[in-house]
């Protein structure tokens, strides 16, 4: 992963995207992803926590601006560092949940993330200083609905696809936060990072979004990037399948993987010339070339 220079901060107010569903943009900066709050009659659950402590505490300050005295959940979309490692300032303030794939994940893979986002630059780094790895308070799997009193909340585990325990939130069946499932505008990250992490299934990734465009969400927050329509499953989806085809092509003609990574992100580029992020590309080439 390329070095960031860029603070990874979490800031702005909670904007309302759908009726009780309050989102605080990634504003496009890296490691900065798209934070939501639920807030119900008797309960307010929050989405995703920011890199590190300090992020956490930002998010659960806006969080209780909303909420006011009515109990708090934390869940994540996947434990990924900058969606799940600021969950240490929920602890004793919140019951934080997790699908028992996401748990055991944050258990393998959590320490060699910190190491691996530590070189991503001193601005990363500093966010990652007294970061703390935390365990849930309720563990579940498959699916999982949390009553926040007029208001309900689906928890669905669809890994393996981007992580192992990638998590949907599904509000009133109408508003979907799908993690880094979807990224708006641009190119989405397999995380194929060799000795630290191996388990992207890209294939199996599109599959899932086949299954997300089948729910017809109204809005669909994104881990990156602005909250859309299902336009942004769709172009996700599609430029996964494409890949997918090139990289199937490729391989079967005997072409290097390294070759086949200059091919097809010198194509999607062209493609997807609005997108942001191509150093990507020759991730989820390699992903799929495995």
């Amino acid at each position: 992963m390329p070095e960031r220079s860029a603070p990874p901060l979490v800031r702005g107010e909670p904007a309302e995207v759908a009726p009780g569903v309050f989102v605080i943009a990634d504003r496009r900066v890296p490691i900065v992803p798209n934070v939501g709050v639920v807030l119900g009659d008797d309960a307010a659950l929050v989405v995703d926590t920011g890199i590190g402590p300090r992020n956490g505490a930002y998010v659960l300050e806006r969080a209780r601006r909303l909420a006011g005295d009515r109990p708090l959940y934390l869940t994540l979309t996947h434990f990924h560092p900058e969606h799940g490692f600021g969950a240490q300032a929920f602890k004793g303030e919140a019951t934080i949940v997790y699908n028992r794939a996401q748990r055991d994940e944050l258990h393998r893979k959590g320490a060699g993330y910190v190491e691996m986002f530590r070189g991503l630059g001193p601005a990363v780094a500093a966010e990652l200083e007294g970061v703390r790895l935390v365990d849930p308070d309720v563990v579940h799997t498959g699916e999982a609905e949390i009553d926040l009193g007029g208001r309900s909340v689906l928890l669905r585990e669809v890994g393996p696809a981007h992580t192992v325990g990638d998590q949907v939130v599904l509000v009133d069946g109408g508003t979907l936060f799908g993690g880094d499932l979807l990224e708006t505008r641009m190119f989405p990250i397999a995380p194929f990072f060799p000795p630290h992490d191996t388990d992207v299934e890209p294939g199996r990734w599109i599959g899932v979004l086949d299954d997300l465009l089948a729910l017809g969400p109204e809005v669909v927050v994104p881990g990156h990037g602005e909250v859309g329509g299902t336009e942004v499953i769709k172009d996700v989806r599609d430029y996964l399948d494409h890949v997918r085809g090139e990289a199937a092509r490729l391989r079967a003609g005997g072409v290097p993987v390294e070759e086949a990574v200059e091919a097809v992100g010198a194509d999607a580029r062209g493609r997807w010339d609005t997108w942001d992020h191509g150093e990507y590309i020759g991730l989820t080439v390699r992903a799929f070339y495995r």
